[in-house]
């Protein structure tokens, strides 16, 4: 079992590797990435929007009943919540202080006949209250992953409230449903170096390295903060609270992120990254079907450092020098935004637009960022699922969820 899964997670890689190259030699036709290679990358991703709500809806509502009673719930829904935000405000600290050292903004400006007008985004309040859905089965239908969850988490919760002779019947169901996903996600998972291939080929050719030269800063500077973001954090997190390889950890969820990273999807990533932390992590069912689905839409750490570049990068341009007061309230805003951005592609630049506007910094610089948000996304969103597995991973060693027998073993085969 661990050598298949090896072996898929070199395929993935040879598929992302593969692409990058057909995606430089394309670059002079990059009409025929778009006609001929991309359509197998939207199928692909279609197949895995396919499975999103489902999976997350008969996860969590197993996740939920299978904790048992709603103060173990509550517990560790506290747990996981607080790993959450505070990861998400040190990553946009990260942000901020590469933006200061780095200064990508130095030397750059903005067209003067340069303008985007301001995509409406939803305040913090709003967010909150439609959470809970007045229609649960309008969420499910429209696919409303915040919805989903808090309707699933009230079903599970309730179910444990009745005798067991009552809700034993309704959870078997959402647990075959759940088995059932994961077996879909096994076949869709095969598709995965063909739909990672066809996914990046056409990203390469669209932005040569020319496109990218004016802009290469803040690339970097997103890219760097990711890593020393996981490898500071996560590494530190999994090893001090779940005494586990930081090697392993790494091994061990690289299928999720490599897949996280061309697909720009947290969400679409989940039945990767459920898989990976389940099998070669050693999480338990109970941890990993409530803490993963919670992530994948509320854990946006990559999505808050890149936001804490970009709103930096953008007052440079425009020369404009921000207190450590509104500094501060990037922090914030990014933090408590993060858990209204979908774990989608694109779901992060829609929301830096709320950023932008709580320290007045002008929105027409959403032009710049907008001409390399696809390759700034791919980066944080790998951060966001690696995130939310090195969540699963602590919650679950606070719990005594966590199976770390044969390290050595699962390292080498991870």
């Amino acid at each position: 079992m661990k050598k298949k899964k090896m072996q898929l997670t070199t395929k993935i890689l040879l598929g992302l590797i593969l692409g990058i190259i057909v995606g430089m030699l394309l670059q002079g036709a990059p009409e025929i990435a778009q006609t001929y290679i991309k359509p197998f990358g939207t199928l692909f991703l279609n197949l895995i929007k396919m499975i999103i709500v489902p999976l997350v809806f008969s996860s969590l509502v197993v996740g939920a009943a299978s904790i048992g009673d709603p103060k173990s719930l509550g517990r560790i829904g506290g747990k996981t919540l607080a790993y959450y935000l505070v990861t998400t405000a040190f990553a946009v600290t990260v942000g901020l202080l590469l933006a200061t050292i780095l200064q990508p903004g130095a030397g750059l400006s903005i067209p003067v006949d340069a303008t985007a007008e301001a995509a409406e985004v939803p305040s913090i309040i709003t967010t909150l209250l439609n959470m809970v859905p007045s229609n649960p089965l309008k969420g499910l239908v429209d696919g409303n992953i915040l919805q989903v969850i808090v309707f699933a988490l009230f079903l599970g919760i309730g179910s444990t409230a009745l005798p067991e002779n009552v809700s034993k019947p309704f959870i078997s169901f959402f647990d075959s449903l759940a088995e059932i996903m994961y077996k879909i996600t096994a076949f869709v998972m095969m598709l995965a170096p063909i739909g990672v291939f066809a996914l990046i080929v056409p990203v390469v050719s669209s932005y040569g390295l020319d496109v990218l030269k004016p802009l290469s800063m803040v690339i970097f500077a997103v890219y760097v903060g990711c890593v020393i973001h996981a490898v500071l954090v996560y590494s530190s997190a999994v090893k001090i609270f779940a005494k586990m390889s930081p090697i392993r950890f790494f091994k061990g969820i690289a299928p999720a992120a490599v897949t996280a990273f061309s697909t720009s999807s947290s969400a679409g990533t989940l039945p990767v990254t459920i898989r990976s932390s389940r099998d070669n992590l050693g999480v338990s069912e109970k941890i990993a079907s409530f803490v993963l689905p919670l992530g994948a839409t509320i854990n946006m750490d990559g999505t808050a450092l890149y936001q804490g570049v970009c709103a930096l990068f953008l007052a440079q341009v425009y020369g404009i020098d921000l207190s450590i007061g509104q500094m501060v309230t990037i922090i914030i805003t990014a933090t408590l935004g993060s858990i209204g951005t979908a774990g989608v592609p694109g779901a992060g630049f829609i929301m830096l637009t709320l950023v932008l506007q709580s320290v007045g910094l002008p929105l027409e610089g959403l032009v710049l960022i907008a001409g390399i948000d696809r390759i700034l996304d791919m980066a944080r969103t790998s951060v966001n699922v690696i995130g939310d597995a090195s969540c699963a991973v602590v919650v679950a060693a606070s719990e005594n969820e966590l199976d770390i027998e044969n390290d050595t073993e699962q390292v080498a085969l991870a």
